[in-house]
């Protein structure tokens, strides 16, 4: 007789931008680990598969392991998750490394349980209820979530993407400015509209901005 498939536990509210990121303690390829005490005083990627030994997620997990160096760049971390033991983790891992030459050299949670997966809305039934979607989710010093990307199973994601919409988090902390349509590092921003008349008027006098009128203006950023 087959045995019951696991149902998503829906106790928990799927969490929004602005949210608290939930916590958690969970065992990892880097042993338990908390969520609030990995991530402190760092940006988080937290980005989940559907499963071990599977083609679309070897590509995607080596791709976060090639280019872990820009997130280090950009004090972000990483951390996977799919709902296996943490025994198809590490074989896994090894299997990539010993294939590839690619070590996946960030914790991948191991989350039987499916509390995790459960707590950020990873496990979506209409797409599949024991495995979860591939999301990710953009989490500040702060432990605020920030932005959210949720793809199905048959689709890879995009690791230029992951790395653009995270220097666009950064930098319009940094310097309270706003990204066009397709922004890139180095590219010029948009500067926040006018709140009043006044701050209208002051606009349209400001020849040190490149306006299209006084609510859509750019400006290049003087990094340091």
């Amino acid at each position: 007789m087959e045995a019951p498939q696991s149902q998503p536990n829906t106790a928990y509210a799927m969490p929004r931008i602005g949210d608290t990121a939930p916590d958690f303690e969970a065992v990892t390829t880097f042993g338990t680990l908390k969520l609030s005490d990995y991530a402190k005083d760092s940006w988080l990627v937290l980005f989940s598969h559907p499963a071990d030994f599977t083609p679309v997620c070897t590509t995607e997990m080596s791709g976060f392991a090639e280019r872990k160096p820009e997130f280090d760049a950009r004090n972000t971390k990483l951390m996977g998750l799919s709902i296996d033991s943490v025994h198809a983790h590490l074989a896994w891992v090894n299997n990539v490394r010993e294939k590839t030459g690619v070590y996946f050299d960030f914790p991948i949670i191991a989350d039987l349980d499916m509390n995790v997966s459960n707590r950020y809305g990873m496990v979506q039934p209409n797409e599949a209820t024991t495995a979860a979607v591939r999301a990710v989710f953009f989490i500040d010093p702060a432990q605020k979530i920030r932005l959210i990307m949720y793809y199905p199973l048959n689709v890879g994601r995009n690791m230029d993407e992951i790395l653009r919409v995270l220097d666009a988090l950064q930098t319009s902390d940094k310097h309270g400015v706003a990204m066009p349509l397709n922004w890139k590092k180095g590219e010029k921003v948009i500067v926040p509209p006018p709140k009043t008349a006044d701050e209208m008027n002051a606009r349209i006098a400001d020849d040190s901005v490149e306006k299209v009128d006084f609510y859509l203006a750019r400006k290049e950023l003087q990094e340091a």
